[in-house]
């Protein structure tokens, strides 16, 4: 936001209850909850958590700069205080306010739900849409009551595009996050498997999920994947334009349809194809080089492509901005070529049996590869839990570790509470399949041309895996 006055604030953050104690000071144009990241002139949001309270932070934050404190209770920071019943609720309440006053004078607020390829999808929407204007994007995966109006405070004057990723732990979760940010466009990537256990099954997910389009104007756009059944489905709950995207057949009648053809993957499994959008009977095309790593990167880039187009650019901007865009949040995809051909792809900073799946094709696709330079290079995916699956979990993991055998994967070296399913599945197809440490699968040696995949849900820290195979092999971590 640009710098204002607490009482601006105040006004913006209407009808919250709000009270200002201490001077009217400017704050902005940084908003943050993170005493360490404060900077001369922010506003600081004091948070209270489970473990850590922010208003016992609030002193810190001055000291660095801070020009007021966003809390529950005045603190010892020393700067004015804007308090409120609920910290988060105000924070959001700010986000509302600055979003609203935006749209006004014509910023297109835009936003990312699915089960899986929020994070990667959201990227390269962002970076297509800052080939056209200014845009504010969630920095890694910022997409809950906190990360969305955090993200949403960064818009200022100059702001053409906001982006918001949206995650949901249930009904009415991805409802509450539009209200902040009211739409213009929103989609919808897939519906699958990921968080099972919370939600309850597919059918409540989906309903979580079409939140994002469900309070859509007439005038603004529905994107939908085409190649999912549930989003299919979605048709009916949106007044909205829609924007279908997928490889599959698309259905007619839609206001905008978006595909790719002729779709080849380099030998580090980055896909080329040639964009089509078709409207009032038009179609338009242009090539487009991916820089992301992954078969399934293709249906994500679709969807950013639908997005940007529904929000006013041409197919050739779209195409051109596609082509360069590049992974942006950390752990996502990484590929990491080492000493001797060894490649580590490093995607663990999450994991459903979707995005598990993906990972997998994905490995035995540059394997295959890697094997055409160095026969006899082997892969190897250290795979941790998938977290949230309910009464499936054990089913699901079996899944992951069976998949990894059937497509050509040497050996599975599975870490975490699940660790001897995955395992044992993987032997029971044919693959060398143990359960280990996180400690001893980081002791895992690479041969000249191997690649190693390393996948599993963030609590397990298999990034630290990657990290010690990588500098062993010869590597840099990204």
């Amino acid at each position: 936001m640009r710098a204002r006055r607490l009482s601006e604030l105040v006004d913006l953050m209407q009808p919250a209850a709000v009270e200002v104690v201490g001077e009217d000071a400017v704050a902005g144009p940084d908003v943050v909850i993170d005493n360490r990241v404060a900077t001369p002139g922010s506003l600081f949001v004091a948070i209270p958590g489970a473990r850590v309270d922010g208003h016992a932070y609030a002193r810190e934050a001055a000291a660095a700069g801070a020009a007021a404190v966003l809390g529950n209770h005045v603190t010892d920071a020393g700067v004015a205080h804007v308090l409120v019943e609920d910290s988060v609720q105000g924070l959001s309440w700010l986000a509302r306010g600055l979003v609203r006053e935006a749209r006004a004078r014509g910023m297109v607020s835009l936003g990312v739900t699915g089960s899986s390829g929020k994070t990667s999808t959201k990227d390269l929407l962002a970076q297509v849409l800052e080939a056209k204007g200014p845009t504010v994007a969630p920095a890694g995966s910022q997409n809950n009551e906190i990360g969305v109006p955090l993200t949403a405070c960064r818009v200022d004057d100059s702001t053409r595009f906001l982006v918001s990723e949206m995650g949901s732990r249930g009904v009415g979760h991805i409802e509450w996050l539009t209200s902040l940010v009211g739409l213009d466009v929103g989609v919808v990537l897939n519906i699958g498997r990921a968080h099972v256990g919370e939600f309850g099954g597919i059918e409540q997910t989906a309903q979580a999920k079409s939140e994002i389009i469900a309070g859509l104007q007439p005038n603004g756009w529905a994107v939908l994947n085409a190649d999912d059944p549930a989003c299919r489905a979605m048709r009916e709950a949106t007044a909205a334009q829609v924007a279908w995207f997928g490889e599959g057949d698309l259905p007619s009648g839609a206001d905008l349809l978006v595909t790719a053809r002729d779709v080849v993957c380099d030998e580090f499994s980055r896909a080329g194809f040639t964009l089509v959008a078709s409207r009032d009977g038009e179609s338009l095309s242009a090539p487009v080089a991916l820089r992301v790593i992954g078969r399934h990167q293709v249906s994500n880039a679709l969807a950013a492509a639908a997005a940007a187009l529904a929000a006013g650019m041409t197919v050739t901007e779209v195409a051109d901005a596609l082509s360069g865009a590049e992974a942006r949040s950390d752990w996502r995809m990484d590929l990491v070529r080492c000493s001797e051909d060894r490649i580590v792809l490093n995607d663990s900073y999450n994991a459903n049996p979707d995005s598990m799946a993906a990972a997998l094709r994905t490995a035995a696709d540059l394997a295959a590869r890697q094997r055409l330079r160095r026969p006899g290079a082997r892969a190897v995916a250290v795979l941790g839990d998938m977290l949230e699956l309910g009464p499936d979990t054990d089913r699901l993991h079996a899944e992951a570790g069976a998949l990894a055998a059937e497509l050509g994967i040497d050996e599975v070296i599975a870490v975490g509470e699940f660790a001897e399913i995955v395992a044992e599945a993987a032997r029971g197809r044919g693959c060398q399949g143990r359960a280990a440490t996180r400690e001893e699968a980081s002791l895992l040696e690479l041969g000249p041309g191997d690649l190693l995949l390393v996948k599993g849900s963030r609590s397990v820290g298999l990034e630290l895996v990657a990290d010690a195979v990588v500098s062993r092999s010869g590597g840099v971590a990204q």
